[in-house]
């Protein structure tokens, strides 16, 4: 999918929510009113896809540390600031130890407790003008870039669809996720 493909897709995605929300309220769930674009099935495709902390749903690819730093300064940089901290949106560096202070600092490093969940969350929402325009290389390699500058990953890291799951996150066990779904079951 290309960058204007997936611009096209966010600004319709809101509309396709609308809408159905709309015509489940008027109880016309089967009938449309007629308004947007339907989505084509390839981009319909581009966004079905779920990550599971197991890593369970990772794209083929691979992406390192270096390749990463190149992407952020290209694409990451003006919003989140020289190596995730600084800019006009969250800080995606730093934080260590804050979370149970008067001013915790959520970031990749100092709050999200699977590494899978980085990837996922960049390659749905990132980068904000074209969500899901960057490669599964690219989210790998970003993904590399971020857990690097949180000091998870060594710099000449390399990460994919069988390591990237295996990276332990340094909050991973602050959370009671019920994952294995079985887990929370005693099984």
């Amino acid at each position: 999918m290309n960058a204007t493909s997936a611009t096209r897709m966010n600004r319709r995605l809101p509309w396709t929510t609308a809408l159905a929300l709309l015509a489940t309220a008027a109880g016309q769930a089967g009938e449309s009113p007629g308004l947007g674009e339907p989505l084509a099935p390839d981009e319909v495709a581009a966004l079905d896809f779920t990550v599971l902390p197991d890593g369970r749903g990772l794209p083929a690819g691979e992406g390192s540390v270096g390749e990463g730093a190149r992407l952020y300064a290209a694409r990451c940089l003006a919003c989140h600031g020289e190596e995730g901290r600084g800019g006009i949106n969250d800080e995606l560096a730093g934080g260590a130890g804050s979370l149970a202070g008067p001013a915790p600092v959520k970031t990749v490093g100092s709050y999200w407790p699977s590494a899978t969940t980085v990837f996922d969350y960049l390659r749905r929402a990132m980068p904000y003008e074209a969500p899901g325009s960057l490669t599964a290389d690219d989210y790998y390699a970003l993904t590399a870039y971020l857990l690097y500058l949180n000091g998870i990953v060594d710099a000449d890291a390399r990460l994919d669809a069988r390591s990237l799951p295996a990276v332990r996150m340094p909050n991973r066990d602050n959370f009671d996720h019920g994952w294995p779904p079985d887990a929370a079951e005693g099984g």
